[in-house]
Parts: structure tokens; C-alpha cells; sequence
């Protein structure tokens, strides 16, 4: 098994890596804020789910062929900033931008089933979950397969708690405006679609390298 200092070593680095702003973070706390705590944890959900299916993928060595192909990278990206774009147009078509309504109120399901796609349609956390984590494996201390679901589902769960927690917080902001109102709706649909948008914008400048 893994021994304790390499899981202390690797919490840390998980720690610093999840703290760090990102579009993670910027999906989960615009979620929070947006449409409420529930939403926010919702969103963190779907991210935890789609760090299990990154560990899975490192596990099968799927990854590698993500890798090594190059255009599997770029197709990936272009289909993950197309679904981002899609996803800032209808917040703005379905919550008072584009054509004037009530806000929708997203079921737990679909809001995590969404962070989970977003997740997984950018390749870079591919790449990432396929260097980071056979850093801290050692062969000699038993299988390696094991070893990385170990690392994998100690990262979900650090992921999970502290996108939580985000998640939760910033749906505090939601109570300072009039639930229902036209400025509600109008803030929460622009945030979205900004977000969106600029994660869109974000995907689709992606390099290999970077």
C-alpha cells in the first residue's frame, strides 16, 4: 500500500492544486451564487464524478491514447468549448436575456450531470490525471492499479470537499438579491453566461504544453 508520507505529500499538493482558481472553482461558485448552496454542491458533485472517471481512465490506460494522438486532444476541446457556448446561450435564452422569464430551477441531477461534461470534455485534467498521479505510485509497495484508485479517490474526495464547501458558501451571495426579481434573474443569467462563455474561450485557446 501507499505509505503515509507519500498520501501527506500528495493531499498537500492536491490542496494547492484545487485552491488555485480555475474553471472548476469558476463553475461551482457561479452555480452557488447563481441559484443557491444546493446548486453549488450539485456542481461539485458532478465534478467529483468526473475525477472517478479520470481515475478510471488512468487505471485502463485509455488516457494514453489521448496522449499520444494529437487530434484526439484538439477534437475534444473544440466538442467541450461548442457544448460551453451552447450552455451560455440557453442561460441567457431561459433566464430573462434573451427572451424575459422566470429563472429555471435546474434539478441536483442535471446541474452535475452538466459540471461532469464540462469536466470531461477538456482534455487538459485527461493529461493531468495521467502525470500526476503515477508520480506518487511505487511499484514496490504492492499493485500499481490499486495504488492509483487509492490516489484517484483520495483526490475526488479532497476535490469534493473543498468544491463543496465552495459551492455552499457562495450561494450565500444569492440572498442578497430579491429571489424571483427582474434583477435576480438578469444577474444570474449574465454571470452564467459569462462564465460559460469565457471558459469556452479558455478551452479553445488550450495548448498541449500549457
Amino acid at each position: 500500500m501507499i505509505s503515509a508520507p507519500t498520501l501527506f505529500m500528495f493531499s498537500i499538493a492536491c490542496l494547492a492544486l484545487i485552491l488555485s482558481p480555475g474553471p472548476n472553482m469558476a463553475f461551482v461558485v457561479s452555480y452557488g451564487a447563481t441559484q443557491g448552496p444546493r446548486a453549488g454542491l450539485a456542481a461539485a458533485l458532478g465534478l467529483g464524478m468526473a475525477n472517478l472517471v479520470y481515475t478510471a481512465l488512468t487505471v485502463s490506460g485509455l488516457v494514453t491514447v489521448i496522449h499520444a494522438w494529437p487530434p484526439a486532444f484538439d477534437l475534444i476541446r473544440y466538442a467541450g468549448a461548442a457544448y460551453l457556448l451552447w450552455l451560455a446561450y440557453k442561460a441567457l435564452r431561459q433566464n430573462g436575456g434573451l427572451r424575459p422569464c422566470q429563472p429555471v430551477r435546474r434539478s441536483w441531477l442535471a446541474i452535475s450531470a452538466r459540471a461532469a461534461l464540462n469536466s470531461l470534455l477538456n482534455p487538459k485534467p485527461m493529461l493531468f490525471y495521467m502525470t500526476f498521479l503515477p508520480q506518487f505510485v511505487d511499484p514496490a509497495r504492492g499493485h500499481v492499479a490499486l495504488q492509483i484508485i487509492t490516489l484517484g479517490g483520495l483526490l475526488t474526495l479532497i476535490s469534493l470537499t473543498l468544491n463543496g464547501l465552495l459551492g455552499t458558501l457562495s450561494g450565500s451571495i444569492r440572498r442578497l438579491l430579491p429571489d424571483g426579481s427582474s434583477a435576480a434573474s438578469k444577474f444570474g443569467s449574465r454571470t452564467l453566461a459569462a462564465v460559460f462563455a469565457l471558459l469556452a474561450l479558455r478551452l479553445a485557446l488550450l495548448s498541449r504544453t500549457t
